[in-house]
């Protein structure tokens, strides 16, 4: 029995039983440490050796897999693209009913970050009756249906934030 002092109380707590039983076997434990120390440093390390416990780790909604498809299918987004973004948006009505539609964003990318990495992104910006307006989108969403390419622009720069105040139009490219 272990003696705990909580606000003035003496709380008398069991040992497990757990922690006599491996007190009782320390002195072997310590014995087959000692020997699979010796093996490991012989041994070549297995994926079986991996700290990190496969089962016990939050299970992820994306792969490495589908990380790898999206990659390919988004790699030629560039800044100064007019785009259209399928994006899947959930509402629930009066009754609690969810409801899945596809909204449509159409505007031009002004910059793309993150490179090729799961968490990439590509900013978006539109008029909207006079007021500009900006959405992030994760590349690798699973609310992202498809980007559709509309036109593309020549621009000489990675990232357009100028284009927010800017009232004259881009030049072209012919889009293939």
């Amino acid at each position: 029995m272990t003696e705990e002092v909580t606000s003035d109380k003496i709380v008398e707590q069991p040992i497990k039983e757990e922690a006599v039983q491996s007190a009782e076997t320390a002195p072997e434990a310590e014995k087959s440490d000692k020997d699979t120390k010796e093996s490991a440093q012989t041994s070549v390390p297995t994926e079986s050796a991996n700290p990190v416990d496969t089962e016990s780790s939050a299970p992820q909604d994306v792969t490495t897999e589908e990380v790898m498809a999206t990659q390919g299918k988004y790699a030629d987004l560039k800044p100064g693209m007019t785009v259209k973004v399928y994006q899947k948006i959930k509402e629930t009505n009066t009754k609690g009913e969810e409801k899945e539609r596809i909204q449509i964003f159409e505007g031009i990318i002004l910059a793309r970050k993150h490179g090729q990495e799961a968490g990439a992104t590509i900013t978006v910006h539109k008029d909207a009756r006079g007021i500009g307006v900006e959405k992030i989108f994760p590349l690798n969403s699973p609310f992202i249906e498809k980007i559709e390419v509309v036109k593309e622009a020549r621009v000489r720069r990675s990232k357009l934030y100028f284009l927010r105040n800017w009232k004259k139009r881009l030049r072209e490219k012919a889009v293939s």
